[in-house]
């Protein structure tokens, strides 16, 4: 009780500092509650799955380290989420992969699933009030041990990722439909050549031939919305990357798809914040897959760098909200699972929250008429008003645990649930 009231009254006063900026921190927490982040249900298993437990990661995936309590189980994953989601402010979704499925122990191929096979996640979703999003797996399957899933030149292997990209929307579909809440199906694949091909437009031809077919199905926008993903580059698809940005910037521009943006996707020195402004100018809406490269793809936790704080900017300056849906991807099972996903997304609220209590209009106004150094002035002052303050409250009213709390229920939880995992 004692600390409640600390909080409470660190909070009074930095909402007086930032009034004197002219900033509403009751209207900034007000537009955070607002905000759904789809946590990924991959960092709690390693991008496992439940299809065949003992599969081997390939398609350019890694996850390193072996800490121990990993989920083995949908039951142990939806607890693990649970948890995480307890410790995390507000009402967020959770994002499933197709090895995500649960059979009852039967073999079913992945162009036969459909949404008998996730009606316990709809469940659970259900139940909890909250979102889910879905993804094609195209990756640790026979079918993919070529390299080369939708932009393949054999025929059957094309088709069956193409019949599984038509089953995942339809199970997208189903779930939005249930849960009266919109699901985002993303298609992203690994297919490449390691070393340098002689043909980079046969792949790519192929590749909008399966989208098409995988499209054709018309879709309500108030269940299933589509989403396609790029990489630059994959382990074992070093030198070509079929499904590239330039060609997924293209079919989702040419088709009014959602676009996916994945933050490790690109080249080590490029970054997505700026690509936010410029690929809604002609996309209706984006997805973004936020992670933190380290030298490259390596879906390391996320935490309040520069960039992210940049990409909320973004979002918040350009009042892109509503029309951008913010996914987590990143693994790391060097550390306790659950405290990476209440890590990584809780710095993502807390990136938000900075956005949100920047004076954007009066900056603006500095910058149309040219005054660039009070613009600078300003934001530099910003750094250092009492964010700290505004976020322990902000966790407080929604009841979750404020600062550094969170961590106890963790090693808690290890030590009652995780530890007892063989």
């Amino acid at each position: 009780m004692g600390n409640d009231r600390l909080i409470e009254d660190g909070y009074r006063l930095a909402k007086e500092i930032y009034a004197q900026y002219g900033v509403d921190t009751e209207a900034a927490m007000a537009a955070l509650r607002k905000i759904a982040i789809s946590l990924h249900c991959w960092q709690g298993d390693d991008v496992g799955g439940f299809e065949n437990p003992d599969a081997g990661l390939d398609g350019g995936l890694a996850v390193t380290g072996n800490y121990p309590g990993k989920a083995r189980t949908a039951d142990e994953l939806r607890a693990d989420a649970d948890e995480a989601l307890r410790l995390i402010p507000g009402r967020h979704r959770f994002n499933l992969h197709a090895i995500y499925a649960e059979t009852g122990g039967r073999r079913v191929e992945r162009n036969a699933l459909d949404a008998s096979h996730f009606a316990g996640w709809v469940d659970w979703a259900k139940a909890r009030g909250m979102g889910l999003d879905f993804n094609p797996t195209f990756f640790s399957h026979p079918n993919a041990a070529s390299g080369f899933t939708l932009s393949s030149s054999d025929e059957g292997i094309r088709r069956f990722w193409v019949e599984h990209g038509i089953a995942c929307r339809r199970i997208g579909a189903v779930m939005g439909m249930a849960l009266a809440n919109p699901v985002v199906t993303n298609v992203w694949i690994p297919d490449g050549y390691k070393d340098v091909p002689v043909d980079r437009k046969r792949p790519r031809e192929i590749l909008m031939q399966s989208l098409d077919e995988i499209f054709a199905e018309p879709m309500e926008a108030a269940h299933n919305r589509d989403a396609v993903e790029s990489k630059l580059f994959g382990i074992g698809a070093e030198s070509y990357t079929t499904g590239s940005h330039e060609f997924y910037l293209g079919y989702a521009v040419a088709n009014q798809k959602l676009l996916c943006l994945d933050a490790g996707h690109f080249h080590p020195t490029e970054v997505i914040s700026d690509k936010i402004s410029a690929v809604l100018l002609f996309v209706p809406e984006l997805l973004l897959h936020v992670s933190r490269p380290v030298r490259w793809d390596s879906d390391h936790v996320v935490i309040l760098d520069d960039e992210l704080k940049a990409i909320a900017q973004q979002l918040v300056r350009g009042a892109y909200l509503d029309r951008v849906h913010i996914g987590l991807d990143f693994f790391d099972a060097s550390i306790n699972r659950i405290a990476a996903w209440v890590i990584g997304t809780r710095c993502m609220i807390k990136a938000l929250l900075m956005a949100l209590l920047e004076p954007v209009e009066t900056l603006r106004e500095m910058e149309a008429v040219g005054d660039y150094t009070r613009r600078l002035g300003l934001l530099e002052e910003l750094k250092t008003l009492p964010f700290g303050a505004v976020w322990d409250y902000y966790c407080l009213k929604s009841e979750t645990p404020p600062g550094w709390a969170w961590m106890e229920a963790v090693k808690t939880y290890e030590e009652k649930v995780l530890s007892r995992r063989a």
